[in-house]
C-alpha cells in the first residue's frame, strides 16, 4: 500500500478510503457482517474510514465504532455533520429546527453525538456534509476551530463546497486567525469530471486533500447497468435518474469496451482513473457486501497508462460532466428559480 499525505496535514492515508454509508439499515443491516467487511479492508491496508451521522440515522457510526475496538489508533477516522440524523430526502418529514446545519449550536451537538456513537474521544477529520447557505462561513469556522483546540477534532473539511467558497473560507481563516479547511470531499468519476476545472486546482493551490466520493458514478461504472437492460432492480426500487440517463449510458457502453480492450474490469478502470489525478488524495469505496469489497481490493494496484487515460479523455473530455448524480449538491442559485429569473413586470389592466 502506497500511502499519501492528506493535503498538508502530515496525516498518511490510503488511496482508497472505506466509506461506511452502506453499513446499517440503508445497505447492510447485519452488524457482524459489516464489521467483517471493515476488518478485511483494514487488513488489506486501508487506514482511512469515512462515515457520517446521517448514514442509517447514526447506525453506521455505531457499526464503525464497534469495528474499531482495539484498532482506533491505527485508523484515520472521518465523519460528517450537516443534515438531520433522521434525514428524509423526500421531504415528507419536516426537519426539526436547530437539529441540522453548520451553526455553532448544531455542530458542537452533532460532534458530541458522533463521538458517543463511534465510541471514541476524537475524530481525525470532521467535515461539513454540504454547504449551509443559512450560516455564515465565519460562524462555522469559529465553531470548528474551538473543537480542534479542545482536542476533539484533528482536522476539518468540507464536502461539495464550490471553489469560490473554498477560496473565501481560506480568506476568512487567515483574517480571523481560525483553523483552515484541510480537505474537500467532492463527487468525481469518469462520468463527472467537472471538478477538474476549478475545485481540484483550488484544492491543490491551498494544500488541501481531496477525498472524492462516487468514483463508480452512482453505480453506473460497475457495469451492472447497461443501455439495453431497462428493468434492473436498482432502477425500479430507487428510481435514480442518473441510472436512466441516455448520455451516461452511452458513455458507459464505450467505457465497457475500453475496459475489455485493456483487460480489466470496468470497476478497476474507474477506480484507477479516480486516484490518478494528482489533486486526488483518496477515493471513497462504499461496499455493501464482502464480494463488492473483494472486487475493489483486487484493483487496488492498477495503474492506467497515458494511452488509456487519453482514450478516457476522448469518451468524456476533461472538466466535463455527462449528466449529473441525483445526490449532487445544487447551490441555491441553481436550486431556486427566483434567484435566476428576473421578476415579470405586469402592467395594470386598462
Amino acid at each position: 500500500m502506497r500511502y499519501r499525505t492528506l493535503g498538508r496535514t502530515g496525516i498518511k492515508v490510503s488511496p482508497y478510503a472505506l466509506g461506511a454509508m452502506m453499513f446499517g439499515a440503508v445497505g447492510n443491516p447485519d452488524h457482524d457482517d459489516s464489521i467483517r467487511i471493515i476488518h478485511k479492508a483494514l487488513d488489506a491496508g486501508i487506514n482511512f474510514v469515512d462515515t457520517a451521522d446521517m448514514y442509517s440515522r447514526g447506525e453506521s457510526e455505531e457499526i464503525v465504532g464497534k469495528a474499531l475496538k482495539g484498532r482506533r489508533d491505527d485508523v484515520v477516522l472521518a465523519t460528517k455533520a450537516r443534515f438531520p440524523v433522521d434525514y428524509d430526502p423526500t421531504g415528507a418529514t419536516p426537519a426539526v429546527p436547530n437539529r441540522s446545519g453548520a451553526s455553532r449550536r448544531w455542530l458542537i451537538t452533532a460532534l458530541e453525538n458522533s463521538l458517543r456513537r463511534l465510541d471514541t474521544d476524537y475524530v481525525d477529520l470532521f467535515q461539513i456534509h454540504q454547504p449551509d447557505p443559512d450560516t455564515d462561513l465565519e460562524e462555522t469556522l469559529s465553531a470548528l476551530t474551538d473543537l480542534v483546540r479542545a482536542g476533539k477534532v484533528r482536522a476539518i473539511g468540507t464536502s461539495s463546497l464550490p471553489a469560490s467558497d473554498i477560496v473565501r473560507s481560506h480568506w476568512i481563516a487567515e483574517r480571523r486567525g481560525l483553523i483552515r479547511f484541510r480537505t474537500e470531499q467532492p463527487p468525481y468519476s469518469i462520468l463527472n469530471r467537472g471538478i477538474e476545472r476549478e475545485v481540484l486546482p483550488v484544492v491543490e493551490e491551498f494544500g488541501m486533500g481531496a477525498l472524492v466520493w462516487s468514483p463508480l458514478a452512482g453505480g453506473l461504472l460497475t457495469g451492472r447497468y447497461r443501455k439495453d437492460e431497462q428493468n434492473t432492480t436498482h432502477r425500479s426500487q430507487f428510481g435514480f435518474r442518473h441510472l436512466r440517463d441516455e448520455r451516461r449510458l452511452d458513455a458507459v457502453e464505450q467505457l465497457v469496451e475500453l475496459a475489455k480492450e485493456v483487460g480489466m474490469p470496468l470497476t478497476h478502470l474507474a477506480m484507477a482513473f479516480a486516484i490518478a489525478h494528482p489533486g486526488v488524495t483518496s477515493a471513497i469505496i462504499g461496499p455493501r457486501t464482502m464480494d463488492h469489497l473483494d472486487d475493489l481490493l483486487a484493483g487496488l494496484d492498477v495503474t492506467l497508462t497515458d494511452e488509456t487515460l487519453d482514450r478516457i479523455d476522448e469518451i468524456v473530455p476533461p472538466g466535463t460532466d455527462v449528466g449529473r448524480l441525483d445526490m449532487a449538491y445544487n447551490p441555491p442559485a441553481i436550486l431556486h428559480p427566483h434567484l435566476r429569473r428576473r421578476p415579470t413586470q405586469t402592467r395594470p389592466a386598462a
